[in-house]
C-alpha cells in the first residue's frame, strides 16, 4: 500500500511538470521586436519599412508520396529572418522593429517566405 501510496504521489508531481527550456533560451536581438499590432511604450519616428524574401527547398520531410506533409519554415529558420532583419533596422540606426509580420507559401518544390516590419527610432522624451 505504501509503495502505491508513493507512485501516486511521484506520479501526481511529474505529471505537472512541463520543462521552460524555451524561456531560457530566448533570442537576443540587436533592437527591440514588436509583432503585428504591438507597439513600444515610447514615442517613435519611423525609418524605413524592410523586407526579407526567399525561397528554400522543401525538406525530405515535408512531403512524401506526392503529398504535403508539413509546410512552412520551422521556428530556428524564423529565428534567423527576423535576426536577419533586426541586423538590417540597427544598420539604419532604429531602435525597434515594429509591425514585424511573417507569411509563407508553399509550392511543390519550394517554401516561400516573406518577414516584414518598420525600422523605428525612439524619440527623446523632450521631442514629443
Amino acid at each position: 500500500m505504501k509503495k502505491l501510496a508513493f507512485a501516486l504521489c511521484l506520479l501526481s508531481l511529474t505529471g505537472c511538470f512541463r520543462p521552460a527550456v524555451y524561456l531560457q533560451n530566448k533570442p537576443n536581438y540587436p533592437v527591440d521586436v514588436f509583432y503585428d499590432t504591438q507597439r513600444p511604450e515610447r514615442p517613435f519616428a519611423p525609418l524605413q519599412d524592410l523586407e526579407i524574401k526567399g525561397e528554400v527547398p522543401l525538406e525530405a520531410r515535408q512531403s512524401g508520396n506526392r503529398r504535403m506533409l508539413s509546410r512552412g519554415n520551422d521556428m530556428q529558420q524564423k529565428e534567423l529572418m527576423l535576426s536577419r532583419l533586426t541586423l538590417q533596422a540597427k544598420k539604419l540606426g532604429a531602435d525597434a522593429l515594429v509591425s514585424v509580420r511573417y507569411s509563407y507559401y508553399t509550392s511543390m518544390t519550394d517554401n516561400g517566405y516573406v518577414m516584414t516590419g518598420l525600422a523605428v527610432k525612439y524619440k527623446q522624451e523632450h521631442e514629443q
